[in-house]
């Protein structure tokens, strides 16, 4: 997949299908999107995603938490089989780009777009001004082929980003999971934490996301773990908080127990995937009294393990 970041002058060699969006969480509705892109290669398009380097919501001072970190959204969009991802950079100038220029001289011109798929929310330009009704008039002009791509729906309600968010923020990792196509997930390298668990008999890896990625609620979770990539799994319990009980940090991280792994993790690359809320994070009288909570969690988890989460299988794994 090839990567364009940090400019604007650019210009693709091919004639290309394009999709516009801000692709946070790729959840159903963006799968879709993205389904219907990757069908116009068989008439020898380049598939090309055309996002921003930050959300447009943070630039503007809203909300500043992603679903998708930059690395994630690259992993997925590789693993779509994306030929061409644009990064767009978004400051001042190019904010107040009028939306038929963007149109004319971004599309037309430099990513030479033969079909342009969106859904009916796409704003873009000058105080998102445009939108899907605006790429449609210029079709003819500029001799590429529009399709609108309309709103998936889960439980009655169009997915969104919006939806998706307020799921993780409740801890309601299922329903979550249900507009995702797939378990919400925080991904990263096993760092050094105190290694109490290990002192415990419970060896945790650590993991400290990228400050702008969305966390559910600190607590504790029945969760998952993949390792480097590999398309396998290990049942795991996760905390994600600061570890009150034991640590005076003020660093949000997630911290996850294996139940049948050996091995050391630290440096290697881990994707938790949080399959269900258990417990909220609290402080507890010792260590030994965290000692107890914590095998409870793991008896738990391994029940858990071993019934709803294997039963449940989703359109991207």
């Amino acid at each position: 997949m090839e990567i364009i970041e940090s400019t604007t002058d650019f210009s693709l060699q091919k004639k290309s299908a394009v999709a516009i969006g801000k692709f946070d969480g790729i959840h159903l509705g963006h799968q879709k999107l993205l389904s219907q892109l990757l069908a116009q290669r068989e008439q020898g398009l380049l598939a090309t995603v055309f996002t921003f380097a930050i959300q447009p919501a943070a630039f503007f001072g809203g909300e500043g938490k992603e679903l998708t970190t930059k690395a994630e959204k690259r992993a997925a969009f590789e693993a779509l089989g994306i030929d061409v991802l644009i990064e767009f950079p978004l400051n001042r100038e190019t904010a107040a780009t009028a939306p038929a220029a963007f149109v004319e001289s971004y599309l037309a011109e430099r990513m030479r777009a033969a079909y342009i798929c969106a859904g009916p929310d796409l704003s873009f330009g000058k105080d998102g001004a445009g939108d899907y009704a605006l790429l449609a008039r210029y079709a003819d002009r500029f001799g590429y082929r529009t399709e609108l791509i309309e709103k998936v729906r889960v439980d009655g309600e169009e997915v969104s980003s919006t939806r998706v968010r307020e799921a993780v923020r409740l801890g309601k990792m299922e329903e979550a999971a249900g507009m995702l196509g797939r378990f919400y997930a925080a991904s990263g390298s096993v760092a050094h934490g105190k290694k109490l668990g290990r002192t415990l008999g419970m060896p945790t890896a650590n993991l400290v996301p990228e400050e702008d990625k969305l966390l559910p609620p600190n607590g504790v979770y029945h969760t998952r773990v993949r390792i480097d990539g590999v398309n396998s799994f290990y049942s795991s319990i996760s905390n994600v908080g600061y570890k009150p009980t034991v640590s005076d940090e003020n660093r949000l991280g997630i911290e996850t127990y294996l139940y049948d792994f050996e091995g050391d993790l630290y440096g290697r690359e881990i994707t938790v995937e949080f399959l269900s809320f258990r417990r909220p994070e609290r402080k507890f009288s010792s260590v030994e009294a965290l000692r107890t909570q914590i095998e409870a969690d793991i008896a738990a988890g391994r029940e858990f393990s071993q019934g709803a989460c294997q039963k449940t299988a989703f359109s991207i794994k």
